[in-house]
């Protein structure tokens, strides 16, 4: 029989390794944060979910179809600074709560399968977060405890309490002036942590507030329609409702991505630098993001959006990347796609050329809208589009601005201030 836990609750850890499972009764993540005492993480690889599956000690095992994953956590092999590995239960609706469904349980094993611990969550309401329970050393030994610390800011709380965060208070960058339209100085983070191949799950709904406001545009470009006879070309900041000719609404959708490393002259010959760029869809339920599509999850939980493969260097002709968005699958509680492009080793727009992101219908394969991007700019993310609600119908908005980004994560908190229309 296990031994029963209530919140605060305790017991000892003897076996070496364990497994923390869970029983759900709505769709919900499982993932693992490893905190040193002062309950921060050491840098993002400390951090442990689907789209960074494995850590120093802690593996992200997937569950059966329908069922939630579990962490495999070999205790001996948790790094001597790490104090705390903390189980966290984050809801697949970012918009719902856990108030709305029967409380979720979790349960610690052994490696055999004997369930040693079990902990009914209660109490729960308004949180779409919560930190289970975490294993934690005390005096040489592991034990378990019973947290149900629930989170209703979502990741956004959760990210700022362990340090899983892009640098709240960033440096301004010594950058020459820009040759292009006037941009906004984009803050540089401070020294980088490890680079990170995936980014953290939705993360912060709002940028932090040392990020400067966008400047308004001169003048706001005027709303266009769609026409089948010729791609429109679209300008920074322009809007177009995504209805083709007659009135009818756009349903399915190709955004196109591309982009050219710029050549450089040298004494051996022309060459490009060897620049990796990603292309990712950030879905966003009011201002709260709730998925990512990305190079390491190719399809939204939904399955509205698909993304078609990394193209790592941007050779060839057309598009490096393409993301195919069924709109009359998008949940009703997303109400904007994002469109993001980061530079994974770190090279910024400067070192590119030809930037562009085009909207095609999908059902008759016909280019209806165009936006390239005007000059290089020394910001290693680009926002390049949204696709949004309003009222409803779906509107495409051109955006074209800068950010400090070398991966999603990284983007995460800084595309709040995008979301206003």
């Amino acid at each position: 029989m296990p031994t029963p836990l209530s919140k605060g609750q305790n017991g000892p850890l003897t076996a070496s390794d364990v497994v923390v499972s869970l029983e759900l009764t709505t769709p919900a993540d499982l993932s693992a944060l490893l905190v040193k005492a002062d309950g921060k993480v050491r840098s993002d690889a400390d951090f442990v979910f689907f789209n960074q599956p494995t850590g120093p000690g802690v593996r992200l095992v997937p569950g059966a179809p329908g069922q939630a994953a579990s962490l495999a956590v070999s205790l001996a092999q948790v790094p001597a600074d790490i104090d705390q590995v903390r189980a966290v239960i984050t809801l697949d609706d970012a918009s719902s709560n856990f108030g709305r469904f029967a409380p979720p349980t979790a349960r610690v094993s052994d490696s055999a399968g004997t369930v040693l611990y079990e902990y009914r969550i209660d109490g729960l309401s308004t949180e779409s977060i919560v930190i289970a329970l975490e294993l934690y050393r005390r005096q040489g030994a592991w034990k378990v405890r019973a947290v149900g610390q629930g989170y209703a800011g979502g990741f956004a709380a959760l990210v700022t309490d362990h340090g899983v965060s892009v640098d709240d208070a960033p440096a301004q960058p010594a950058v020459a002036p820009q040759p292009a339209a006037p941009q906004p100085v984009a803050p540089t983070p401070a020294p980088a942590p490890p680079v990170q191949q995936t980014p953290p799950p939705p993360v912060q709904q709002t940028p932090p507030p040392a990020y400067p406001a966008q400047p308004a545009s001169p003048a706001q470009p005027a709303e266009i329609s769609l026409t089948k006879n010729r791609p429109v070309s679209l300008v920074k900041g322009q809007k177009v409702p995504l209805r083709k000719d007659g009135g009818v609404a756009l349903t399915f959708l190709r955004m196109g991505l591309g982009w050219d490393p710029v050549e450089k002259r040298g004494l051996f010959g022309n060459r490009s630098a060897d620049i990796d760029l990603d292309a990712s869809a950030v879905m966003f339920a009011d201002n709260q993001i709730a998925d990512v599509v990305y190079y390491g999850q190719l399809q939204s939980k939904d399955g509205s959006i698909q993304h078609q493969g990394d193209n790592l260097t941007g050779a060839g002709e057309g598009d490096d990347e393409v993301m195919l968005v069924d709109l009359t699958r998008v949940p009703a509680h997303v109400t904007t796609v994002m469109f993001i492009v980061t530079s994974y080793k770190g090279h910024t727009f400067e070192q590119v050329q030809n930037a562009f992101c085009r909207l095609v219908d999908g059902t008759i394969d016909t280019e209806l809208a165009r936006y390239t991007l005007q000059g290089g700019m020394p910001f290693t993310g680009m926002v390049m589009a949204k696709v949004y609600r309003q009222g409803s119908e779906w509107k495409l908005q051109a955006i074209g601005e800068g950010m400090q980004a070398k991966h999603p994560g990284e983007a995460a908190p800084q595309l709040g201030r995008f979301l206003a229309v």
